[in-house]
């Protein structure tokens, strides 16, 4: 191999290289191919171990680097300088590749990934300078030449690359709550006041009698026999009033609805 040592875990491997250049495919090939990949094997390892603790298996990442380095010996040209050098960025690039494409919790553009990786050196590099203080989007964009929504974008993106569970503990206090607690839920009455002013332009093409039947009906919690007794009906009346102005009123909601080309209506009597 041209070039000194650099790690203990980098062979001499320069005779391997030299058998293995203009060499056709087959089996003598796979041969040397496997030989060399087994001796620069812990350099890979080496490397793939800068990346642990960030949310992948140190197997797999070894595993990711053995397939970096393969793709090193296949492209390797040995007149062009020590194998270490040109192996070292091709397993490093391999990896991150991986955390790029494979380990983001939630799926972004690979546009978005780039403005990702700038966005966090360049803060990275402000808050070093600047004594720790969090730098503004407007200087990360000066210090990445992007603009400043492209900055925000980083910065989301940023916030996408791990996910917590939902019922990832948000206090450590003994009545802590977790993710879950924190997330909305359906609000039912939201769907009465949906109801209500689906139901608003019928009520109001009612006789006035009609409509005060109804509002001592649902409003005041009336019973029909009470309602006879103010108004001077039968409670038999009132019950055919009752039904025949919530179906007009329902009718009308509905047919609104469909003008303006939504489903949905009245889904309760007034």
């Amino acid at each position: 191999m041209s070039g000194g040592r650099v790690h203990d875990d980098a062979p001499d491997t320069a005779s391997g290289f030299a058998r293995l250049t203009g060499l056709p495919d087959g089996p003598e090939r796979e041969a040397i191919r496997d030989e060399l990949a087994r001796a620069w094997l812990p350099m890979a390892h080496r490397i793939a171990s800068r990346f642990r603790n960030r949310g992948e298996s140190l197997e797999d990442l070894r595993q990711v680097a053995a397939l970096g380095l393969v793709k090193a010996i296949d492209r390797y040209e040995p007149g062009r300088g020590a194998f270490e050098s040109y192996a070292v960025p091709t397993i490093t690039g391999e990896i991150k590749r991986h955390f790029r494409d494979r380990m983001w919790a939630l799926r972004v553009p690979r546009r978005v990934q780039d403005l990702r990786n700038k966005v966090r050196v360049a803060r990275r590099e402000l808050i070093e300078t600047a004594g720790g203080s969090t730098p503004s989007a407007a200087e990360i964009a000066e210090r990445a030449g992007l603009t400043e929504d492209e900055v925000n974008a980083g910065l989301e993106a940023l916030e996408s690359f791990s996910t917590l569970s939902l019922d990832a503990e948000m206090s450590s206090s003994d009545d802590g709550f977790s993710l879950a607690d924190t997330i909305g839920a359906d609000e039912e009455a939201y769907d009465v006041v949906i109801d209500r002013e689906a139901a608003k332009e019928g009520l109001r093409r009612l006789p006035e009698r009609e409509r005060t039947i109804l509002y001592m009906r649902f409003f005041e919690d009336m019973t029909q026999s009470r309602i006879a007794d103010q108004l001077g009906i039968s409670q038999m009346h009132v019950s055919r009033l009752i039904s025949r102005c919530c179906a007009r009123v329902r009718a009308e909601a509905l047919d609104q609805a469909a003008r303006h080309g939504r489903d949905g209506g009245a889904r309760r009597t007034p």
